[in-house]
């Protein structure tokens, strides 16, 4: 199934340790059903320094991927989380629209 959020689109965390927080999507894993969202899942790894690749060294924060379930597409309209629905135009295009308000978002 194809997932209705895309790259750049702006979602709120519905479920897990990081429920409520809000953030940019920055790249959909299509094969494993996760989305990597800033600012949100933050994992620290400890990286050793590494002079010949420019590596400091230290605690590393990074962003985990989180199921696309996990997330809603966060509607500047409503001012919540919505679902994502898809209409065909007149012309034959497929369009993004709001759930809630019915507003497009493409």
């Amino acid at each position: 199934m194809k997932p209705r959020i895309k790259k750049g689109d702006f979602v709120i965390v519905i479920a897990g340790k990081d429920k409520g927080k809000m953030g940019k999507v920055l790249r959909v894993l299509r094969d494993d059903q996760r989305v990597l969202v800033e600012k949100v899942n933050i994992h620290i790894k400890h990286e050793r320094p590494n002079p010949q690749k420019g590596i400091q060294g230290g605690r590393a924060e990074r962003e985990l991927p989180v199921h696309i379930s996990n997330v809603m597409y966060y509607c500047t309209n409503c001012e919540k989380g919505v679902r994502v629905k898809v209409r065909i135009t007149a012309d034959g295009r497929k369009v993004r629209i709001c759930g809630s308000c019915g507003k497009e978002l493409d």
